[in-house]
C-alpha cells in the first residue's frame, strides 16, 4: 500500500520539480551550509573540520559556482550536529556537537567564523556548561545566540558584541531540552514541540524569561530511541527521550510541524499550530496529512520555499511539499536543506544539487526598500531600511540541532549595462525578527570593491525573496 500510495504522489509533482546537480561539486562533500551575508555559501566538509565556501558565477549562478577552501576549525574541534546561527554582524556561531572526532561527547566547544577573514576563532563555552552537544539554539530578535542545555532545562545566551554567555531564566519548561527544535515566531517567542513529554508544546517568552504552555499537538510526533545509555563524560549516561521532525513558520503565520513514526504505529504525522493573538496565549492545533507509509522526517531537515510551501525531506530521500493541504511526493534527495538568494534550494551531500519547484512568490510577503542612497562608492558602507527585510520565517528547520536560519537581508547588485551580479555583504542588521510586518527595519551594506560602476539594479533578498529593485549608481 505504501509503494502504491507513493507512486500516486510522485509523477505529478516530479513535472514541476527539478533536481540539477552543481557544475562543480564541493572538495570534499558539503555537509551542513550557511547563507553568508556576502552572497556566498559555506559549507563544512565531510572531514568535519574543513570548510568550503561556494561562490556564484558573475551572472549570479549557484549552479555554476566554484569552491574555496577557507581556515578549519581549531585542532581538536571536529564536530557533528552542533548548535549554530548566521549573527546579525554577519559572522557564523557553531556550538557544541553530540559528535567530536566521530566519538559521542557532547562537546561543549565552539568556534565563530569571520567571512572578512576566512578563518576560525574558538569560542569558550559558557563557564557553567560542561557539556553541550547537539542542543536546540535560536537567534532572538535583539541578535543574541540562545542554546538550550541539552542536558537539563536551562538556557544560556550569547552578546554577539563581547562573545560573553550569560544563564537565563527558563522557568515553567516542561521537559528538558533533548531533541527538540526551536521556531521563531513573529511576536519574538521561541515555540517547540517537546519530545520527552510529547505531545505537549511550548512557547519561550524572552522578555518573561520563561516557557508557557503551547497547547497539544493531537498526534504523537516523536518516536521513541532505539537506545539506552550512552555514555559520555566520565562513565555519564544519557537517555535520549526519542526524536521528532523539523517545524517551519509559513507567510500565513501558521507552523508545519512534521513528524516522526510513533511507538506501536506505522505511520508518522504532522500537525499545524496557529500561534495566539496574544503573547501568554497558547494558540491551537489541527492535524495535518500523514506521511505514506514507511517514511517520516524524525531529525531530517525542512526549508520555506519562496512559494510558501513547506520542502521536507523524508527520511527515505523523498522530498515532499507541504502546501497548506496536502503532502505532495517529488523527487529523491538527501542532505541539508537551504534556501538560496536565487529562490532555489541548495540540497548538499553527494551529488550537492539546486531544487527548484513551481509558482512564485505573494508579492506581499517580498522586502520593501524605503530609504537607499541613490549614488555608492565601491569600498563604501551605507545604511538601506525598509519593511521585512528579514522575511516571514526563519525558513529552516532541523529536528533539533543544525540550524541554518536565513532571515536576515541580502543586498544584490545587478550592473544594468553588463547583468553581472554582485553581493554587498550586509552586517548590524535592527533586529533578526521574522514577519516584521509594517516596521521599518534597516541593514548596513558594503558595496564591494570589485563591482562594476554605472547604473545598477540594487534589491534587498530574504528568504529568497527579493524586494522590487531601486536603481542606483556605483561609482
Amino acid at each position: 500500500m505504501a509503494v502504491a500510495f507513493l507512486s500516486l504522489l510522485a509523477p505529478s509533482a516530479l513535472l514541476a520539480q527539478t533536481l540539477k546537480p552543481l557544475a562543480h561539486q564541493p572538495p570534499d562533500g558539503a555537509g551542513i551550509c550557511f547563507q553568508l551575508t556576502d552572497g556566498n555559501v559555506l559549507c563544512q566538509g565531510n572531514g568535519e573540520s574543513d570548510w568550503y565556501r561556494l561562490s556564484p558565477d558573475v551572472n549570479g549562478s549557484y549552479l555554476n559556482g566554484t569552491w574555496t577552501k577557507v581556515g578549519s576549525l581549531q585542532a581538536g574541534y571536529v564536530p557533528d550536529a552542533f548548535a549554530s546561527a548566521v549573527l546579525a554582524d554577519g559572522r557564523v556561531v557553531i556550538v557544541g556537537g553530540e559528535y567530536n572526532n566521530n566519538q559521542f561527547t557532547l562537546t561543549n566547544q565552539g568556534a565563530v567564523y569571520s567571512p572578512a577573514t576566512g578563518t576560525w576563532t574558538p569560542l569558550k563555552p559558557p563557564s557553567f556548561w560542561p557539556f553541550i552537544g547537539d542542543s536546540p539554539s535560536a537567534v532572538l530578535p535583539n541578535g543574541k545566540f540562545m542554546v538550550g542545555n541539552k542536558l537539563l532545562t536551562t538556557s544560556a545566551v550569547l552578546d554577539p558584541l563581547t562573545l560573553t554567555w550569560s544563564m537565563v531564566g527558563t522557568a515553567g519548561k516542561s521537559d528538558f531540552n533533548a531533541e527538540e527544535g526551536w521556531t521563531l515566531l513573529p511576536d519574538g517567542s521561541i515555540f517547540t514541540f517537546d519530545v520527552k513529554n510529547a505531545p505537549n508544546a511550548e512557547r519561550y517568552i524572552p522578555t518573561a524569561q520563561r516557557w508557557i504552555n503551547a497547547g497539544n499537538t493531537i498526534v504523537d510526533l516523536h518516536s521513541p530511541s532505539p537506545f539506552g545509555c550512552l555514555t559520555y563524560g566520565n562513565n555519564r549516561c544519557y537517555f535520549p527521550p526519542g526524536e521528532v521532525g523539523p517545524a517551519i513558520l509559513r507567510p500565513d503565520g501558521t507552523v508545519f510541524a512534521a513528524g516522526s513514526t510513533p511507538m506501536n504505529e506505522n505511520t508518522a504525522h504532522t500537525a499545524i499550530y496557529t500561534p495566539p493573538d496574544t503573547i501568554r496565549g497558547t494558540g491551537s492545533w489541527t492535524v495535518g496529512p500523514d506521511f505514506p507509509r514507511g517514511d517520516e522526517a524524525g531529525d531530517s531537515f525542512a526549508a520555506l520555499l519562496t512559494n510558501g510551501n513547506v520542502l521536507v525531506l523524508g527520511v527515505t530521500g523523498r522530498l515532499y511539499e507541504f502546501d497548506g493541504t496536502n503532502l505532495n511526493a517529488g523527487p529523491s534527495a538527501s542532505g541539508a536543506l537551504m534556501v538560496l538568494p536565487t529562490g532555489e534550494v541548495l540540497v548538499t551531500s553527494f551529488p550537492a544539487q539546486l531544487y527548484t519547484s513551481s509558482g512564485t512568490y505573494n508579492p506581499a510577503w517580498a522586502p520593501a526598500i524605503t530609504s537607499v542612497p541613490t549614488s555608492v562608492t565601491r569600498g563604501s558602507t551605507y545604511k538601506i531600511s525598509g519593511t521585512q527585510f528579514n522575511g516571514l520565517s526563519q525558513a529552516a528547520a532541523f529536528g533539533d540541532e543544525f540550524e541554518t536560519a536565513t532571515n536576515y537581508p541580502l543586498v544584490r547588485l545587478t550592473n544594468q549595462s553588463t547583468g553581472h551580479v554582485f553581493y554587498a555583504r550586509t552586517h548590524d542588521h535592527s533586529t533578526m525578527g521574522v514577519a516584521t510586518g509594517s516596521k521599518i527595519v534597516s541593514t548596513n551594506f558594503d558595496v564591494p570593491a570589485g563591482a562594476e560602476s554605472g547604473a545598477t539594479t540594487l534589491e534587498v533578498v530574504a528568504n529568497g525573496i527579493p524586494s522590487p529593485p531601486v536603481t542606483v549608481t556605483v561609482n
